[in-house]
């Protein structure tokens, strides 16, 4: 056998450069936490499918945008 015939599906794959990935407007740090519920409200956003913790993270920030539009500043 000839060792320097390399067969086809041997050879390795051409790499292609990745474009970067697009950075979010908004924060994109996470922070693990805990929060209590009331047990109904939890159900009400689990029934609603996958995504329930992305939910109340959206609605949390709404409220604290139209917050921190009517006091001009950011809460400590």
């Amino acid at each position: 056998m000839n060792k320097e015939y390399a067969q086809q599906w041997d050879a390795p794959e051409p790499v292609e450069p990745r474009a970067a990935a697009p950075k979010a407007s908004v924060v994109s740090h996470k922070q693990i936490v805990t929060i209590r519920f009331d047990t109904d409200m939890l159900a009400w956003y689990k029934g609603a499918g996958p995504g329930y913790q992305t939910r109340i993270n959206q609605i949390l920030r709404q409220y604290m945008a139209e917050h921190q539009d009517k006091t001009g500043s950011e809460p400590n």
